[in-house]
């Protein structure tokens, strides 16, 4: 059974009062609060074992090195890696895709090649391909979304062709909650023999993800958004993918052989991870994603679909209130605007109510004046959150209407 009130108990924060009212937190998609089980493996390895892995020889350093290393095989195992040889640790998804552009893009990509994002892309997977355009003097396409922010996937076989070498999407729009197809997508990417880097920052939070069966080239998430710490990223690149990249920085750990004249680098993944990386923080994103699938992916899916459902049945009471997203199957992400209400007065009221909402263009700029929106408010949902919270939700929601 998915007892979610139960599931709450290991989130110290959710029990806290924010002005006096019950912590509604409705931002999850931004950064999710962190469980009980995930705090305490940190600071467990900070009071009991820390020291600097690979090197050490002594107990401290090889335990935390096989903590280290059990951090990796874990993830590997959550996305069906064929190998942990196949999991780069960064310092979010942010560098992760920025990686890839440095080292695969730089060295792959030249004038007369294509590069296809869509209309629904985060600037981490808008930016870095933009600037490797210019620097390089390929082609940017970008394919359309429905009005509704629904996929279409006629349009982006209308800006595949056989000059696109890769196709950089989002595995679910941080905006709209728009599911996008990932498998099918890299199935058509690859009969025009292009390679597939798929951001599923928002996607692996919320579903079942299996690289093997999507069959994507690279993918990236982070570990704050899947209820683990900050400063931890993951880049799952395909082994024969990742030994033909050069290195991403220079330094300690990434080397094989070094003297004055010449140096040779490491294989993959340590080719990747230059200087002393961030042990603790991937020890503790290890142990979130032990916690999802203790919890069940599928339980928190099942949940977060009916959520979302009674989320979309409730934001329709609100006067006035306009839903940016409705594409059929969404995920659990609703940003909206309400008429005659800018969007940051109105998350002024909700936080006076205890709601915590984000508002802006939520780091993707072009989207939102794609919907026809300067800003826009957001609120997403976690594994922890409940009905009552939507309740709260929408009763500061109607309050705000009133006072304004």
């Amino acid at each position: 059974m998915y007892d979610v009130y139960e599931i709450r108990k290991d989130f110290p924060i959710l029990s806290e009062k924010i002005n006096g009212k019950p912590n509604t937190f409705l931002d999850s998609a931004a950064s999710a609060q962190k469980p009980r089980q995930v705090i305490e493996k940190m600071n467990e390895v900070y009071f009991k074992q820390y020291a600097n892995v690979h090197r050490g020889s002594y107990l401290l350093s090889e335990e935390s090195t096989e903590e280290y290393e059990e951090a990796r095989r874990i993830v590997a195992n959550f996305i069906n890696a064929k190998s942990d040889k196949e999991i780069v640790f960064t310092r979010n998804a942010t560098e992760s895709i920025n990686l890839v552009a440095a080292c695969w893009g730089r060295k792959n990509l030249h004038q007369g090649d294509e590069v296809l994002i869509s209309e629904a892309e985060h600037h981490a997977n808008l930016v870095p391909w933009q600037v490797l355009r210019d620097e390089l003097g390929f082609t940017l396409k970008i394919f359309k979304l429905g009005d509704d922010g629904s996929y279409i996937h006629e349009e982006f076989l209308k800006q595949l062709s056989d000059k696109t070498k890769l196709v950089a999407v989002t595995g679910m729009s941080n905006i709209l909650g728009t599911v996008f197809p990932l498998k099918e997508i890299t199935k058509a990417a690859h009969q025009k023999g292009a390679l597939v880097l798929a951001d599923a920052c928002q996607l692996i939070v919320h579903q079942k993800v299996d690289v093997q069966d999507i069959g994507c080239d690279f993918m990236a998430f982070s570990g704050h958004k899947t209820y683990g710490p900050s400063g931890i990223g993951v880049l799952y690149g395909r082994y024969e993918c990742l030994e033909k990249m050069p290195p991403y920085q220079f330094g300690g750990e990434m080397v094989d052989k070094v003297s004055y004249e010449h140096t040779t680098f490491d294989v993959p993944p340590a080719r990747f991870e230059a200087g002393t990386p961030a042990i603790v923080q991937a020890i503790g994103m290890g142990r979130a994603l032990r916690y999802m699938q203790d919890l069940g992916v599928e339980n928190i899916e099942a949940h977060e679909a009916e959520l979302v459902e009674y989320t979309t049945t409730r934001l329709a009471e609100v006067k006035g209130l306009k839903i940016i997203g409705t594409a059929k199957g969404k995920g659990g992400v609703f940003s909206f605007n309400v008429e005659g209400i800018h969007p940051q007065d109105l998350a002024f009221i909700l936080d006076k109510e205890g709601v915590a909402v984000r508002t802006g263009h939520h780091c993707a700029e072009p989207l939102v004046h794609r919907m026809g929106f300067e800003s826009v408010a957001r609120a997403s949902l976690g594994l922890y959150t409940t009905k009552e919270d939507i309740d709260n939700f929408i009763k500061a929601l109607h309050k705000a209407v009133s006072f304004f």
